[in-house]
């Protein structure tokens, strides 16, 4: 019997017998926790096979077994190249970065924009979309017009990317996720804040301009430009949305700040005290994150560290903003982004 021969009926020998029909496994598997698919890939070619299936991917969404995902760009200081990694989650608490090798180098001014199972990156060059379950990259049309991009965020499936086409000039160009096309007309932003200092938020299907001085509200189903005076009241940045909520670091007053856009008022997130105790105060950045609000920086005294907080919002009935802070962590990173 030739060695190839061998080798075949060795690799068919070690996959275990199931007597369970193909529906019923992918059934299973789906209720899994992500976290561990890794040690299931190991069972078997064909548990591998399932794991990285998209059909076990739509099983889970059927059965609401969903889970929101992390992933960073992190820039190697020796090489300059800023790569993709997803936070491996353990049940023992020891979280990990990994790197997707699959997937090519990412532009170091790129902007991204996290739509279901894909992640959508936007720079001045090029533009492209990431499946995030089989990890390959794909390339998006070109934009309608040549741009410096600034920023993107997206509204009801459509994605607005900014960015300066001439020095006087900043546009919006639309690309509709559906269709996989750019909307032919671009959109001339109409704003006094400075767009070299510019933050972006979306809450209750608007977009919130910020420079920290001037604030500019855009509205996409009317085309129409708007301010809003108490969004205007903090000099916000490195915020994010939750529910509807901007949350921000005020590093000034060492507090997280919450904005509710349904009532218009600021307010001040109770319970995170014991975090401030934990580490050095100083600049934080907020992301949202399935529903909870993480928080991470960087340690000016420790080269390349950076601390995460996972933190869950309540809100009484007084419209009071509440936390449960699930944990922290610190991790040797150069940079991130959260999705």
């Amino acid at each position: 019997m030739s060695a190839k021969k061998l080798r075949a009926e060795k690799e068919q020998s070690s996959e275990p017998p199931s007597s369970l029909p193909e529906d019923v496994i992918i059934d299973i598997l789906a209720r899994v926790p992500r976290c561990n698919y890794p040690t299931l890939s190991l069972v078997s070619k064909h548990f591998r096979s399932l794991v990285a299936s998209r059909e076990i991917y739509a099983r889970r969404s059927l059965l609401g077994c969903t889970e929101h995902c992390l992933y960073v760009v992190l820039t190697n200081e020796d090489s300059g190249d800023h790569q993709l990694y997803i936070l491996r989650r353990k049940a023992n608490g020891n979280h990990r970065f990994i790197l997707i090798p699959s997937l090519p180098s990412m532009h170091d001014s790129g902007c991204y924009v996290a739509m279901s199972s894909k992640i959508y990156v936007f720079n001045n060059t090029t533009s492209l979309v990431i499946d995030c379950i089989s990890h390959t990259a794909q390339p998006l049309p070109s934009m309608p017009v040549l741009m410096e991009v600034r920023m993107a965020d997206i509204i009801d499936g459509r994605i607005y990317v900014i960015g300066k086409i001439t020095s006087k000039d900043t546009r919006m160009a639309v690309f509709n996720t559906e269709t996989q096309t750019w909307e032919p007309e671009t959109i001339k932003v109409e704003t006094e804040a400075k767009m070299w200092r510019w933050e972006c938020v979306v809450m209750a299907g608007k977009m919130y301009f910020s420079d920290r001085e001037n604030s500019n509200v855009y509205e996409p189903k009317g085309r129409k430009w708007e301010t809003d005076e108490m969004v205007n009241g903090k000099e916000w940045e490195n915020a994010c949305v939750v529910d509807d909520v901007l949350y921000y670091y005020d590093d000034y007053k060492d507090k997280i700040r919450a904005y509710d856009s349904e009532k218009k008022s600021w307010g001040v997130v109770k319970g995170v005290e014991e975090l401030y105790d934990m580490v050095n105060p100083g600049w934080w950045k907020t992301a949202s994150y399935g529903g909870k609000l993480f928080l991470f920086r960087d340690e000016d005294s420790y080269v390349g560290v950076t601390y995460f907080a996972e933190i869950s919002l309540e809100r009484n009935k007084k419209g009071r903003f509440g936390v449960k802070l699930n944990g922290w962590m610190g991790l040797r990173l150069i940079c991130m982004l959260m999705l």
